[in-house]
């Protein structure tokens, strides 16, 4: 994402990540190698990198499904917030960009909770729920081309177990999804994404103005199972 994608005042910007943000110092240095990457953008912010290793330790995640890995910044600080035995499947098509975290996730020596799989990932989450992974995953977090998002959406939902959270990002595309002018076909795309998510029953949703945009849905439990709760 873009750093400040929503046009934060800097000043603004600046008090929250120096009043919230405690940045691990490699996470860090993963972060300026990428800023200076020709696909820089696509990277997360580290407020949002946070509020992910928060949320992992918050349900005590074991078991993380990433759609998007890049240069691994994501991967890194959820693979941190695993407990030792936790385990994050990663799916990416780029062993460029993935070597970048590779070597990152072996100098924290946490690569031992990363299985990366390198194929499209419609592709490896079919293959997840052929395996019969159905409801076994506690957290999912999808952060990649954006025109395969509702069929993401669609399998990791699947994938993760009732009361499980999925977080998306890039949902408001720099705000463009509010401006009812633009017709660009990634803009028409979220929007639509949105729409879908904020409709589905499945999940109970809140939409963060964070980074680019991150929704978070909670996968809910079935009615009949609610009820006896």
């Amino acid at each position: 994402m873009f750093k400040n994608a929503l046009g934060l005042p800097d000043a603004l910007y600046e008090y929250i990540l120096s009043n919230s943000l405690k940045e691990a110092t490699i996470l860090a240095a993963l972060r300026e190698e990428t800023a200076h990457h020709k696909q820089a953008r696509m990277q997360i912010s580290p407020e949002q990198g946070q509020l992910l290793s928060l949320l992992i330790r918050l349900m005590g995640a074991k078991r993380i499904l990433e759609v998007g890995v890049f240069t691994g910044y994501s991967s890194l600080t959820m693979a941190m917030a695993l407990p030792s035995d936790g385990l994050l499947v990663a799916c990416d098509v780029s062993e460029e960009y993935t070597n970048i975290a590779k070597r990152y996730w072996q100098e924290a020596d946490i690569q031992h909770k990363i299985d990366l799989r390198i194929a499209p990932a419609v592709e490896t989450l079919d293959r997840l729920l052929e395996a019969g992974q159905a409801g076994t995953f506690d957290f999912v977090f999808i952060d990649a081309d954006k025109g395969n998002y509702s069929h993401y959406y669609d399998r990791a939902l699947q994938l993760l177990r009732p009361g499980g959270l999925m977080a998306i990002d890039n949902v408001l595309w720099s705000g463009r999804v509010a401006d009812a002018q633009s017709n660009d076909k990634i803009v028409q795309t979220m929007r639509h994404f949105n729409e879908k998510v904020a409709q589905d029953d499945r999940v109970q949703v809140s939409l963060l103005p964070m980074g680019d945009g991150i929704t978070l849905a909670l996968k809910l439990f079935k009615p009949q199972m609610e009820s006896q709760i």
